[in-house]
């Protein structure tokens, strides 16, 4: 293990973020996945998936400001956050429609696109809540 991540599991703080982040995206990912669940079989899954993202991402700010990370929301976090999730955001449009390009179904896309998406997105946010 490098010396960064070996500092970073040593940090009990880091560690605390983690877990919390777990929990967070844990519900964050509920409501994004019911969302799109329930919108995709009565429309488009690109405009389902957005708007349990949308509804999702509301909830994520407000949990990953004030639970995950112990800070204010302001105007400087929430754009860094803002612009954190469009790259995700892309980021599993992306993966979603290769997903189902490859054979997934629209329910078990979602798996994989979370699987490679959650990682990504810890890492950005973390930074904006910590280095902005």
């Amino acid at each position: 293990m490098n010396k960064e991540l070996k500092e970073f599991f040593a940090n009990k703080e880091a560690i605390g973020e983690m877990i919390r982040f777990a929990i967070v995206g844990t519900l964050v990912t509920a409501i994004h996945y019911g969302v799109y669940w329930l919108l995709q079989l009565v429309m488009n899954m690109n405009i389902a998936w957005t708007a349990g993202y949308i509804a999702g991402f509301i909830f994520n700010y407000y949990m990953s400001a004030y639970y995950i990370f112990r800070k204010k929301t302001s105007a400087k976090n929430g754009a860094g956050f803002s612009l954190a999730h469009i790259v995700n955001y892309l980021l599993q449009m992306v993966l979603l429609n290769f997903f189902i390009w490859i054979g997934m179904s629209a329910e078990l896309a979602p798996v994989g696109v979370y699987a490679v998406s959650i990682p990504v997105n810890f890492l950005l946010v973390r930074f904006v809540f910590k280095k902005m």
